[in-house]
């Protein structure tokens, strides 16, 4: 006779332990030792930079706090907070022209607009403003009018950022303006939208998303960019101060001054840039 099959079910394994589960299900973390020591060597070193620095009687805080709120450099700092507003929207008005140009159908405009973006970013900013405050030695007179008395030191100091300005913010615009999909722009054309009328409700609102980001990083760069107006004898920020360090020969602590109200300009500006990126990423994985 054939062996009986045994059809019973296997018997369930022996139950574990609370002390055996709990062994199994142990999690141990991560020691992260190296990451722990870099962090307090980084601290030390910045305490005793810290300490270096407050302590260190050559940097004359007491002469940077007569100094900080004085008529000399609030006037200096206005007059860089005024160029930099005034030369970002020329900047960006003209860029975005000639982006507009670089991206046209015509072959003649798109040349012109990339000679322009080539020529005004492959020179130095200095030898820009050097050459405009020395035009009348090229154009003595324009229309009549003498180029000595119609371009001052703060005429040309707008001039040659604005054109400087403008050659990088055309890069800027034309990069969100490529960033928007081929799809918005057709199904805008299927509208009946005109080419400006488009660029102005469709794209740009859109290329938003990619433009300020760099635009505000050009912003930061502009405000302490404007500093080199000095070379030409416009009184800013920095320029307040040197004539006054000249005076008393106190270069550090002055010097201590513009460095401090451009960390705190430039902060603001940076608090600022966060909001505005939010609200244009809104509906974006980007979005916080």
């Amino acid at each position: 006779m054939s062996a009986q099959t045994d059809t019973r079910p296997p018997s369930p394994p022996a139950p574990l332990t609370k002390s055996a589960d709990a062994d199994r299900l142990r999690i141990v973390p991560v020691r992260r030792t190296g990451q722990w020591a870099a962090a307090v060597v980084a601290l030390a070193l910045l305490a005793l930079a810290l300490n270096s620095v407050i302590r260190n009687e050559a940097f004359q805080w007491d002469v940077v706090a007569d100094y900080f709120t004085t008529t000399a450099v609030l006037r200096g700092l206005g007059l860089t907070l005024w160029l930099t507003a005034l030369v970002m929207v020329l900047g960006f008005a003209f860029g975005t022209l000639l982006a507009v140009l670089r991206l046209s159908g015509n072959r003649v405009l798109r040349a012109v607009s990339w000679g322009y973006v080539w020529l005004f970013r492959s020179t130095p900013i200095l030898v820009q403003l050097l050459f405009w405050f020395n035009i009348g030695a090229l154009y003595p007179e324009i229309l009549g009018v003498r180029t000595v008395n119609l371009l001052g030191p703060v005429t040309v100091a707008v001039i040659g950022l604005t054109l400087h300005e403008a050659a990088y913010a055309a890069e800027v615009v034309r990069g969100g303006i490529l960033s928007v999909e081929r799809g918005q722009i057709e199904a805008a054309q299927s509208l009946g939208l005109g080419p400006w009328r488009r660029l102005r409700r469709i794209v740009l609102p859109q290329a938003m998303r990619s433009i300020v980001p760099p635009a505000g990083n050009m912003l930061i760069g502009t405000l302490k960019g404007t500093s080199i107006v000095s070379i030409i004898a416009v009184q800013d920020l920095l320029y307040s101060v040197q004539l006054v360090y000249h005076r008393t020969y106190q270069v550090i602590p002055l010097l201590l001054v513009a460095t401090i109200w451009y960390a705190v300009v430039t902060s603001l500006l940076s608090i600022g840039q966060h909001y505005i990126e939010r609200h244009y990423a809104r509906g974006t994985a980007g979005a916080r």
